[in-house]
């Protein structure tokens, strides 16, 4: 599907908790996901928010919702990426994908590596499914930003290979086009 250039850019952002969607606590990930783009996004943008519990099928079950029925040209994701047996966003993501983006996920451990050890135990990944690029995250508010500076140069000309809309950065961050593009 080709974007409608005129209409705000719509991401998906899809917070995995059993404890926040059974209200034992607050969902920060999604909030804080919510404010990294009111930040580094120069265009107009609607966001679609979404909290499921930790299971396969309600977090495909998002997937699917938002980029097949909201047509989100990017869906972020936050939790459930680590080891634990409930963590399942992986699994998720991989079951609605037609495409893995595994750099996505290269890059982001990498940069987070430098931060915490542990790093090395997150699973998140990438994929595109139609028009849109879903992109997992830790749950943890301030991995969000640190991973999302990693990959964000890339982001928009991924939309763009995909016929989304056109999006451009702000505030300290450039998306990386081919000459011309």
């Amino acid at each position: 599907m080709t974007a409608d250039k005129t209409s705000p850019a719509k991401i998906g952002i899809v917070t995995v908790s059993d404890r926040a969607s059974a209200g034992v606590y607050k969902d920060l990930g999604g909030p804080a996901i919510h404010e990294y783009f009111t930040k580094h996004l120069a265009n107009t943008w609607q966001p679609v928010a979404r909290l499921v519990a930790d299971e396969v099928e309600l977090v495909a079950a998002a997937l699917r919702e938002l980029a097949d029925t909201e047509h989100c040209c990017l869906i972020v994701t936050t939790g459930g990426t680590g080891p634990a047996v409930r963590d399942v966003t992986p699994e998720a993501t991989e079951q609605v994908c037609e495409k893995m983006m595994p750099g996505f996920g290269e890059l982001m451990r990498a940069t987070s590596l430098k931060v915490v050890p542990t790093a090395i135990l997150s699973r998140q990944t990438a994929g595109i499914r139609g028009g849109a690029l879903i992109i997992n995250l830790p749950g943890k508010p301030s991995s969000i930003s640190e991973c999302l500076d990693a990959v964000m140069p890339a982001v928009p000309y991924c939309i763009d290979l995909i016929n989304g809309p056109r999006l451009e950065l702000t505030n300290g961050l450039v998306g990386f086009r081919p000459k011309g593009k």
